[in-house]
């Protein structure tokens, strides 16, 4: 005999079904965003509800409009303003592959006009952050000087740009002009890395906005941000994702010592003797990185499109595992 299907059955399967696209989903996402750019996407689910956070190319991680699932498909909306105030509404729709997303995205104006073409990226599931390393266990190889204070030896631009940069008196600078078709550019290693410690001296000059990219990825921050309140965009901090927990900077002018180590996706940041990062958590890539890929090894870079900055005594040492 053929029994029929119950309708707390259906509900069950019915649940069952959208239990299975929500987990789908929930998490952390490296994006290649249309273009190439590396980006990141974060979802997570509380009471049924869900909320998710992004990052597209450059800029800092910024909380999204919307987030739900419909059926299969993940829907995400942000908004932006121009200068004028004007919205413009960009929604993204994903379908997950296991470990892999297929995006679109596609602009309508303040009007409700479509803007452009959609355009197709991809994402990949990063992987869970593994356990806090005990970095007093972690054993080194030998110093790597990446700064001969003769030349950029060693050193090239991230693309190609104006170069600002130049060594002056045994210091790494750089120096940009405003001027109009002026565009400077960002300063790499050759030499590319996995985990390390990376000691170095910055001294920021008026309005400085720098930083220091481990692997490519993610950004260190270097500005001038003396006398000011903690923030994820200030001196030290892991560009708007670790805000540091205390206050060191020193004022405009004067030399300034970071002492930073990157072991299995934690940061611990030093500055001037103070630990402003303790052995924290990274959660996904920073605007700017080169790349969305956390696993490759990449080299140190030095951001030099925003404005003046110095550096002297930089030593990488590698983590041997």
């Amino acid at each position: 005999m053929i029994r029929p299907i119950t309708t707390s059955l259906l509900l069950a399967l019915s649940f069952a079904s959208v239990a299975s696209a929500e987990s789908a989903f929930t998490g952390r996402w490296a994006l290649t965003i249309p273009g190439g750019g590396a980006g990141w996407l974060g979802v997570e689910e509380k009471d049924g509800a869900f909320s998710s956070s992004v990052l597209w190319g450059g800029g800092s991680v910024v909380p999204t409009t919307s987030t739900k699932v419909e059926g299969d498909t993940l829907i995400v909306t942000r908004e932006q303003k121009n200068k004028e105030g004007k919205v413009t509404t960009e929604t993204i729709t994903a379908k997950a592959d296991g470990d892999a997303l297929k995006l679109s995205t596609s602009k309508k104006n303040a009007e409700g006009k479509t803007m452009g073409q959609p355009a197709e990226f991809t994402g990949k599931r990063i992987p869970a952050i593994p356990a806090k390393p005990d970095l007093s266990k972690v054993k080194y190889g030998a110093p790597i000087p990446l700064l001969n204070g003769k030349d950029l030896a060693g050193w090239r631009l991230l693309k190609e740009a104006d170069n600002g940069w130049s060594v002056v008196d045994g210091i790494l600078q750089n120096r940009v002009v405003k001027e109009k078709d002026k565009h400077f550019g960002n300063l790499r290693t050759d030499a590319e890395f996995e985990d390390f410690n990376l000691k170095t001296e910055v001294r920021t000059q008026e309005n400085s906005n720098s930083g220091i990219y481990l692997r490519g990825i993610y950004e260190v921050q270097v500005m001038e941000s003396f006398g000011k309140p903690l923030d994820s965009h200030h001196m030290g901090a892991l560009y708007s994702r670790i805000t540091p927990s205390v206050n060191a900077e020193k004022a405009i002018g004067e030399w300034q010592s970071l002492d930073i180590t990157l072991v299995d996706r934690h940061l611990t940041v030093i500055l001037n003797g103070k630990t402003i990062i303790d052995n924290q958590p990274v959660l996904g890539c920073t605007g700017g990185a080169m790349t969305s890929d956390e696993f490759k090894p990449g080299p140190i870079y030095l951001q030099g499109d925003h404005t003046n900055v110095d550096y002297r005594n930089m030593v990488l040492t590698p983590v041997v595992k």
